[in-house]
């Protein structure tokens, strides 16, 4: 008895893998590794806020109307409950999206404002942060295309037979992924120069 067990759990492991379980499973692991990666890298980017903001307020600060769109756009984004569910609602992922967009929004009208600001600019503090949101900004762009790669694997695999079968049995469903509204602007990072020359985009990569 203790054999024919042994043998119908080694046929239920191989028909399990057979049938995508295994790919089921690893692809639903790199999404949530990555999902986590998305969500560091935007954490890390609201935690530059305040600093920002304190610093340009320091030189610039009857800058109000924009000081504040920028304190309330990471207020948005800190109210979120930033949780590894987030991913899998469609509606909660897109005010995700939206409320970061906003914040990116509010971060790069704050930027423009510094131009007009010469001492601001040659702030030793500003400059550094200005490195920092810089390397957030790419680490972001790598971060959300990585995401958006898992999931399109992972949903390929939820879709194709004939590991949709195991994916419907084990309760594997479709994942919302990001919306691409401009491939380009998603394929290159944000360029953050406070220079006199005019910052030139970087090249798209080929596809």
């Amino acid at each position: 008895m203790r054999q024919l067990w042994m043998f119908l759990w080694a046929l239920g492991l191989a028909t399990l893998s057979g049938c995508g379980y295994n790919t089921l499973q690893s692809t639903d692991e790199q999404v949530k590794a990555n999902w986590s990666e998305v969500l560091n890298q935007y954490q890390r980017r609201a935690d530059l806020v305040p600093n920002l903001v304190r610093t340009v307020q320091g030189y610039a600060s009857h800058e109000k109307d924009v000081l504040l769109q920028v304190t309330e756009a990471r207020s948005r984004v800190g109210s979120m409950q930033m949780t590894p569910e987030l991913a899998n609602d469609p509606a909660a992922l897109a005010r995700f999206q939206q409320n970061q967009a906003q914040l990116g929004g509010a971060l790069s009208r704050l930027l423009a404002v510094a131009e007009s600001y010469p001492q601001l600019k040659s702030d030793t503090g500003f400059r550094d942060l200005q490195a920092q949101l810089e390397g957030t900004e790419n680490r972001i762009t790598v971060a959300r295309n990585r995401y958006i790669k898992a999931v399109q694997a992972y949903n390929l695999s939820v879709r194709s037979f004939p590991s949709n079968l195991t994916a419907m049995a084990m309760g594997y469903q479709v994942k919302p992924n990001f919306s691409v509204e401009n491939e380009q602007a998603i394929s290159t990072a944000p360029t953050v120069d406070f220079g006199n020359n005019p910052a030139t985009p970087a090249p798209v990569p080929a596809q």
